[in-house]
């Protein structure tokens, strides 16, 4: 019996409609993350804005995203989730971090930039209120929110 065609006893969903339903969820995050580690890499070797201590974490979260969830598109592994979440939690948890020291929240003693750009520095801001570590805390909040639309969905 071909477990990709038929439903469960229960009525449940099959494999077949769990990967067309999480398929596009997992190419939405890799959009963003891709995007996410083209804007940074823009901003760094194009317009020369030097990246701080902070920045360069969430880089070391962001770009392997990009890999891993491309990876896990062709061919589709719903289980991809497994990897990317550890890495999207703990970028957001640093993006979090940096966010809340650049609008003073946290104190710049607390700041692992000692040497270089402060990292309570802004150098962009768009609109009046878009700065680099919100677009950081916005796009690894958007994929932790995906991949666990993908786990609620696949119950893996």
């Amino acid at each position: 019996m071909n477990t990709f065609a038929t439903a469960n006893a229960q009525g449940g969903v099959t494999a077949r409609n769990a990967n067309h339903t999480t398929w596009p969820l997992v190419f939405a995050a890799w959009l963003i993350a891709a995007a996410s580690t083209l804007g940074a890499l823009f901003l760094g070797e194009v317009m020369g804005f030097a990246p701080c201590v902070l920045c360069w974490y969430q880089r070391v979260f962001m770009f392997p995203l990009a890999l891993v969830l491309a990876v896990g598109l062709f061919p589709f592994d719903r289980t991809v989730m497994r990897y990317a979440l550890p890495l999207s939690i703990t970028g957001w948890l640093v993006a979090v971090y940096h966010l809340l020291l650049v609008q003073g929240v946290i104190p710049e003693t607390m700041t692992p930039c000692r040497q270089g750009v402060p990292c309570s520095q802004v150098e962009v801001v768009w609109l009046g209120i878009v700065t680099i570590p919100l677009l950081s805390v916005l796009a690894f909040s958007a994929i932790n929110a995906l991949l666990f639309i993908i786990y609620r969905k696949t119950r893996l």
